[in-house]
């Protein structure tokens, strides 16, 4: 009692030492604070919405130069389509390392590393002088794809919970902005200057951007983190042991589930691209490869879900994938992205192939063929976005 009597005496001391404050004033800190933290969130979102614009500038900018890059290269159209698949499979597999790296060393310095890779992977496809070099460069490209779900982190972290479906919507915009400047400019660029660049240009403003993300983007979660931790030591019922078991677990990286994801993906793909290039797919060569194929990509999907069910910190929640809410989503996602790439594949090929097998445009002409179909993604989906907030 004692100690609680000294406690209220205390808080009246502090109390009257306090400047009153006006009943009719409608400011105080706390309206201040929140504007302060909500400016700071929607710089954020621009930043990185802005990433994602540029990243999705250039790849859109490379579709018209597929037909350019066939003829320069003298390869097919199957092998072609490895400069979209090569992007997509690297992607794919460093998602999950990136997501999981970032929750170890931070989602800002994450973000900025894998950014340089990006301008790295750019700066090397405007230097090709083949397609393996150019599959190289693709490759480090796709390393870039895994940024944006770290991005979209930080600013789920900025955003106030009434903000979060606008911020969603605006971020997820830039997809499809990205690629309706990408189409606008780069059928210009390919026509005046050639396909090397449409990777050049980029160059440039990515650094940019790059500066930009160091000087202004904060991490909140980390420095919350860090703070938790100077306040609040770890409790004393957990033994050491203990400890540092549940520490090495989060920071371990699932290399075996992720070596067996790429496995299971580029060998499937590669069956595919076989199969389109073979001239006689009845001989016992070819329909043994194409066998050999499919059944390495299976075992290795088999070993993958082995792992991940085993791993104590699995590259991908199995249980996640299944549950009855996101497996219909997951799937109609699936769905979408297909026919998405089919798409993007096929209209360039189509529109700069001679006549009478295609239209016999050049690099303009397909882009114009192409930009209504990123413009109604654009309007719609920004539209539902924001309508259903």
């Amino acid at each position: 009692m004692d100690d609680l009597n000294k406690d209220e005496h205390i808080n009246e001391e502090v109390h009257k030492k306090l400047p009153p404050q006006p009943l009719s004033s409608s400011k105080s800190v706390f309206p201040e604070t929140f504007e302060k933290i909500r400016t700071s969130a929607w710089i954020t979102l621009a930043i990185l919405g802005c990433t994602l614009l540029v990243t999705f500038y250039g790849e859109t900018m490379l579709l018209p130069a597929i037909r350019d890059i066939i003829s320069d290269f003298h390869i097919s159209y199957s092998t072609s389509s490895w400069i979209l698949t090569a992007y997509l499979i690297s992607g794919a597999v460093a998602t999950p390392i990136a997501g999981k790296l970032s929750d170890i060393y931070g989602r800002k310095k994450m973000v900025l590393i894998i950014f340089i890779i990006y301008i790295i992977g750019i700066s090397v496809g405007g230097l090709s002088s083949n397609i393996s070099f150019l599959l190289i460069a693709r490759v480090i490209q796709g390393i870039g794809i895994s940024m944006f779900p770290i991005a979209f982190g930080i600013i789920r972290d900025q955003l106030p919970k009434d903000k979060l479906a606008i911020g969603v919507g605006v971020f997820s915009s830039m997809f499809a902005a990205g690629s309706v400047v990408g189409l606008a400019v780069g059928g210009n660029i390919i026509k005046n200057f050639g396909w090397h660049a449409t990777f050049l240009s980029i160059v440039p403003v990515a650094i940019i951007l790059w500066v930009v993300i160091y000087r202004f983007i904060r991490d909140n979660k980390a420095e919350a983190e860090t703070s938790i931790s100077l306040r609040h030591p770890a409790s004393p019922k957990y033994s050491w042991k203990q400890t540092k078991a549940s520490v090495n677990n989060a920071s371990r990286i699932d290399l075996k589930g992720a070596i067996a994801l790429a496995v299971t993906i580029a060998s499937f793909l590669l069956g595919l691209t076989y199969i389109g290039n073979s001239s006689n797919l009845n001989s016992s060569s070819t329909q043994i490869t194409v066998v050999s194929l499919a059944v390495l990509s299976m075992g290795s999907l088999a070993l993958f879900v082995i792992i991940e069910r085993r791993a104590a910190s699995p590259l991908i929640e199995l249980s996640l994938m299944a549950h009855k809410v996101l497996l219909p989503a997951n799937i109609v996602i699936l769905i979408f992205g297909i026919t998405m790439f089919m798409v993007y594949q096929t209209i360039p090929i189509l529109v700069r192939s001679p006549q009478p097998l295609g239209f016999g445009g050049d690099a303009v002409s397909t882009a114009m063929v192409q930009l209504p179909f990123m413009i109604v993604i654009l309007v719609f989906a920004s539209f539902f976005r924001f309508h259903c907030i």
